[in-house]
This record gives structure tokens, sequence and C-alpha cells, in this order.
């Protein structure tokens, strides 16, 4: 039986078409994937992310833990800051990748993949226990009490403080909501609900993401939208989710990322931090980016007019004498652009920006080209259109 988020009867009363998504029924589209897609590039949009996990690292312990089984180096981060990290095995392949933010100085808050709830959490809690962590330390599964939602678009800084007014309470050293820079976070105290605030997203855009306890989410979700649609807030669901990361050119986990590729091999080394000590799989990343990676995640564009491409479809370089080089991992029509865009794993050698290859499309292959990273740019890129750490 399909798992249902809180606010399951607030997606079947705003008419969203509802599919199953990593063991969830969740909401694909209410108006449509290009209205909401345009809507949260231009206004704001706002997803039900409940399904998303949570683990709660905290303790003397936590932060030696966390930085001998993530790859970035979270000695970095003060009180209030976030950042992107992935879960490696010892071939460096990737487990998970997630979010870690510190919520005080000896407590951790990891944002996990839905879909890799139950493996993240089995992994860690062994990692922890070979670990022997000192008295009080504690690692603690809290996915089903919390309730999320993420609110994106260039006009949600212009309302977010109206939907919660009070004053910050922890965290980040900020007064409201609006004053955070981007990856930190803070607690408010909304009626009578302690609430995590972040800015942080997965489209691409400025935006917030909300965690409350999974009773009060539902008011949560309420109160922005009532407050947010004279801004043109609506709500958005895993479509547009999909197309907006795509484009942003963000991984998605059973995508571009998996137990078999490597953060070095998916574009991610920027978050591996290999000078800050030993960490599970740091030694096959030592080795690989010494030998040189045997595949590269990249971009493309659509030369040609086509269906667009999909995982699994082949990529083949170009020229008369072509050979199948790759593999398409995403892909979709950019709303944005107008055009089938996508991300895939080709050798190094064919990885070049510019570089002309064919898209294996139902039997027939279509001209593309590779591009750089973000497929989409805004025209007046902000602080906040950097990568997603």
């Amino acid at each position: 039986m399909l798992k249902r988020t809180p606010l399951y009867e607030n997606h079947q009363k705003l008419g969203a078409r509802l599919v199953e998504f990593g063991g969830w029924e969740m909401p694909v589209q209410y108006t449509g994937i290009v209205d909401e897609h345009q809507t949260v590039r231009t206004a704001a949009g706002m997803f039900d992310i409940s399904h998303m996990g949570e683990v709660r690292v905290s303790g003397p312990s936590a932060l030696a833990f966390l930085n001998g089984v993530l790859t970035n180096d979270l000695r970095k981060l003060a009180v209030g800051q976030g950042q992107y990290t992935l879960l490696c095995n010892e071939r460096g392949g990737v487990i998970d990748d997630l979010y870690a933010y510190r919520l005080a100085d000896q407590e951790f808050l990891l944002i996990i993949n839905a879909s890799r709830i139950d493996s993240d959490v089995g992994w860690l809690q062994a990692q922890f226990r070979k670990f022997a962590p000192s008295v009080g330390s504690e690692l603690l599964d809290i996915s089903d009490q919390i309730g999320a939602v993420a609110v994106q678009g260039p006009k949600v800084a212009q309302f977010i403080d109206q939907c919660f007014p009070a004053s910050t309470a922890g965290g980040a050293d900020a007064w409201k909501p609006s004053d955070l820079a981007k990856n930190q976070i803070c607690a408010v105290d909304w009626n009578e609900h302690r609430l995590w605030i972040s800015r942080t997203g997965y489209t691409g855009e400025d935006g917030f993401e909300i965690l409350a306890d999974a009773q009060s989410i539902v008011p949560v979700w309420e109160q922005v939208l009532k407050i947010g649609q004279p801004y043109g807030l609506k709500p958005a669901g895993l479509g547009a989710r999909d197309t907006l990361r795509t484009e942003a050119c963000y991984a998605l986990y059973g995508h571009e990322l998996d137990e078999d590729t490597t953060p070095l091999e998916a574009g991610l080394g920027f978050f591996v931090a290999l000078d800050k000590g030993e960490f599970v799989g740091r030694s096959a990343l030592v080795a690989q980016k010494q030998k040189g990676v045997g595949k590269k995640c990249v971009a493309f564009k659509m030369s040609e007019k086509s269906a667009p491409a999909r995982p699994h479809y082949p990529i083949w370089s170009g020229g008369t004498e072509a050979q199948r080089i790759g593999e398409v991992v995403s892909g979709t029509q950019s709303p944005s652009l107008g055009i089938g865009i996508g991300l895939g794993y080709v050798p190094p050698a064919s990885a070049k920006p510019g570089t002309e290859i064919q898209i294996e499309i139902r039997g027939k292959r279509f001209g593309a080209a590779i591009v750089p990273k973000p497929i989409y740019r805004k025209p007046a890129i902000s602080q906040f259109m950097t990568d997603p750490t």
C-alpha cells in the first residue's frame, strides 16, 4: 500500500493528479506541468516534500561521526548553516545525496531522499554502532514525525515573512526568514509549533523549505498558500519539480546517482573534501581522482526537433561513423527553452561542451550537443542561482 503525506487530502481538494513515487502517493501536477514550471520561474510555487526523510544526529560524537561518513566537511558549518553532501560506500559509489544542517553545536539534521530512507537509516545505524559513540550521542530516524514544504520562486522572499511573523528562535542569526542567506536555517515558533525554515531548494530559483511536525504541516501549507496567492503562488507537483531540477542540472538519485556511480563521475567533486581526513569511500575516490574517471555526467540540448529524451536512451557520437558512447539518465522537454534537454553519461573524451552527439529516440537518432551546466540560466543571475550547496 502506498504511503500518503499529511497533505494528501489538500492535494485531492486542489484537484491534483496523484501518482506513485518512491512508495508514496504524490501529486504529479495540478494545473499542468508547464504552467507550474513557468509559475515557479516567474512567481512562486509550493511543493509537498513531506515524503523526504529526516535523521537527527546529536551529542558529543555527532560531528566526528558524520564527518566520517559524509563526503563534505561539516566542520565548515556554523550553527544555522547547511551543506549539500553525499553518503558513499567503500567503493566510492553513492548511497544517497542529501542536505546536512547544523541546528546547534552538537545537533545535526540530515534531509534524505524518500526512496532511500530505509537504506540510509540502516547503513547509518550500522556505521554509528561501529563508531562506538560517546555517552549522550544518538542517531534517530524522525522521518515519520516530520512534514515539509518547499516554496520556490523569485517572489517568495516578498511574502515569506508575512507567513511567519514571529522572530527567529534558533539556528542562524536572523531576525526573520527573509534575512537568511543561501543554505542557512532558522527556527520559528508559530502557533505553538516549532518550525525550521531554510533558504534552500531544488529548482534553481530562490526559495525556502519549511519543516514542521507532521500534525502542523497542514496549517503551514494553508497559511502559505493563502498569503502567497496574491503574489502568484500556486501548488506545484513532482512533474514541474523534475523539469526545474533538470534545467538546473541537479542530480536525482536513481538517475544521475547510484551505488555504482561516484561523486567524481557525477561532476560533484566540489562536495567531496578529500583533504579533511578519513571518511567512508575516501580511498576509492582518491584513487579515482589520480587515475581519472571512466565516465562523466554531461548536459545536452537537442538540436533537432524530436520527442523528449528519456532515461536509458542511447547516446551516440556525432558524424557519419557514429558509435554508441553512453546513455541518457534524465531527459525532458524544457518549458523554459522550448527544446529537448537532458543529462547523460559519456566517456571523458566526449564530454567537452560543444561536442556534437546524437540521442536515439524510439529507434531513430536525433542531433544534440553537449552544453555547459546549468542548461538554463536566468537572464539576471542572482546570488541564489548557484550550485545547490
